[in-house]
């Protein structure tokens, strides 16, 4: 899909975050917020929204801590540790912003997936498990928990894919841990390995699509 099939794409600058909007001119109303990885900017998950969902809006969001050439969404301390309230005050953020930019563009949150891929990924787990009733779908790649003290949350009404890579080496070991961690609270994380490192690709893309035309668990029977 082109460029020209979507509507003004340009960078705002109009709420808490810089975004994007990407609104096909044949749009079905589903949306998928996109959360990129670190030392990037808010395009890069793009040409894989578009490969699971060629006809969603999608709000491509820009990290507000600068990393290298790009950016990120909270402070690293090391590569598996970071700064905690740097984590709790992006998550407040971002919190806000999804309101603000649904009643900016009248975008249905009930129609909604947050689609993260490593750092952004473990920003979206972070707004799940602070601000609970906010996110309803969520695809994570290559995520990893990050949060040190969770508070008691209700995430029984989530849907959550979660996507490790076999060859990530790093971060693939700490996908167990997130997985049992929403399980305590009340969410059933569709968990799966693909073939790769910490890169995403077709494989990730062929996955999500899938699980987002599947039925929710609790409409299948």
């Amino acid at each position: 899909m082109t460029e020209e099939a979507f509507e003004d794409v340009a960078l705002r600058r109009d709420l808490g975050f810089f975004y994007r909007l990407y609104r096909p001119t044949d749009a079905t109303g589903e949306v998928l917020f996109l959360l990129h990885g670190s030392g990037v900017d808010e395009t890069t998950l793009v040409p894989l929204a578009r490969q699971i969902a060629p006809r969603a809006v999608l709000v491509a969001v820009r990290g507000r801590i600068a990393q290298e050439d790009g950016f990120r969404w909270f402070t690293r301390i090391t590569p598996t540790r970071f700064e905690q309230d740097s984590i709790r005050d992006e998550a407040d953020a971002f919190a806000g912003f999804i309101g603000e930019v649904a009643r900016r563009h009248n975008l249905d949150l009930s129609r909604s997936t947050f689609l993260g891929y490593s750092n952004g990924a473990n920003l979206v787990s972070s707004v799940m498990l602070l601000h609970p009733g906010l996110v309803e779908r969520a695809a994570l790649l290559r995520p990893m928990p990050v949060l040190d003290n969770v508070p008691p949350t209700d995430l029984s009404k989530v849907r959550v894919l979660i996507i490790a890579g076999a060859a990530d080496l790093t971060y693939a070991p700490f996908a167990p841990a997130l997985v049992t961690l929403l399980s305590q609270h009340g969410a059933e994380p569709d968990a799966r390995i693909v073939p790769s490192g910490h890169e995403f690709g077709g494989s990730d893309a062929a996955i999500v699509r899938q699980w987002l035309t599947a039925p929710a668990p609790h409409e299948a029977g």
